[in-house]
């Protein structure tokens, strides 16, 4: 029990010190030079120059309602850790609003508040929580919609893009997409410091219970191998699953906690080809 308090009170600071970093990411660097990188705070970009309101109190604002909804129609996929990333960004955006330290340079900006972000943003994945906004919209859309969880974030995302253009210019635009584009990669190497996509190896005797986790917790396919320990020579199965970065954090997780003496192997996948990836993830799905 002391284990367990103690690694929850070690995820919960990772939520804060992510979702701090997160917030001065914010304030040093999109908010002076005037970049919309997708999500609330891209909103709260846009509603400061056209407005002057407060970022702060704008994401405050939306994101209550959104919590409020996504507890409502998520349930348990809203956790406390959720709650306390949710509202811990625009609370330490307010904290450090008049910091001295702003950079205005938008490719200055672009490079360094992306790859700023990411960090935060990886931390707080690291402690399995989350820091709301247009994440906690996607996950509403899916369950709402049917459409997947990336298509819901593209079409969140994009929105805020094509007002973006609109209130700012291209130029700006193109650089908040460069921020977008490098905090992923950021998020990618404090996670799992490799590609996006991952190859996973599993070498199992709890075949079924494998497949459960992978198929109802992240929705993906996979394939079995009959293989054959070469220590003890016994019966094994090899499982074979492609997945996002953030699926193959989850699932990293998810074994440790459920299968801890299971092998398992993460490898860099490129090029792949079929349903999920190149194609739709569901037949018939159209954006």
């Amino acid at each position: 029990m002391k284990i367990t308090k103690k690694n929850t009170l070690t995820e919960y600071l990772f939520i804060i010190i992510g979702a701090t970093i997160v917030a001065l990411a914010y304030n040093i660097f999109f908010l002076p030079a005037r970049l919309a990188a997708g999500g609330i705070s891209g909103i709260s970009t846009i509603l400061f120059e056209l407005y002057q309101l407060s970022p702060s109190l704008v994401q405050l604002v939306i994101n209550i309602p959104i919590f409020v909804i996504g507890w409502i129609a998520l349930g348990k996929d809203f956790s406390w850790k959720t709650l306390v990333g949710t509202f811990w960004v625009p609370f330490a955006i307010f904290l450090s609003e008049d910091i001295p330290f702003t950079i205005t340079n938008p490719f200055l900006g672009a490079l360094y508040g992306g790859i700023m972000l990411g960090i935060g943003l990886g931390i707080v994945y690291k402690g399995n929580g989350s820091t709301g906004g247009t994440a906690a919209i996607a996950q509403i859309v899916k369950k709402f919609t049917g459409i997947s969880s990336g298509y819901s974030q593209f079409i969140v995302d994009g929105v805020v893009v094509i007002f973006s253009i609109i209130v700012f210019n291209l130029e700006l635009t193109l650089y908040a997409l460069m921020a977008i584009y490098i905090s992923g990669k950021a998020i990618d190497f404090v996670q799992l410091r490799t590609s996006t996509t991952k190859l996973i190896l599993i070498i199992t005797e709890e075949e079924e219970k494998i497949q459960s986790l992978i198929q109802k917790q992240l929705d993906r396919g996979l394939t079995k191998v009959r293989s054959i320990g070469g220590y003890t020579n016994q019966d094994k199965t090899m499982i074979l699953c492609v997945t996002q970065q953030q699926e193959a954090v989850h699932l990293k997780k998810l074994l440790q906690k459920e299968a801890p003496t299971t092998f398992v192997i993460f490898i860099d996948a490129s090029e792949i080809m079929g349903r999920g990836f190149s194609l739709d993830k569901y037949y018939g799905q159209k954006l």
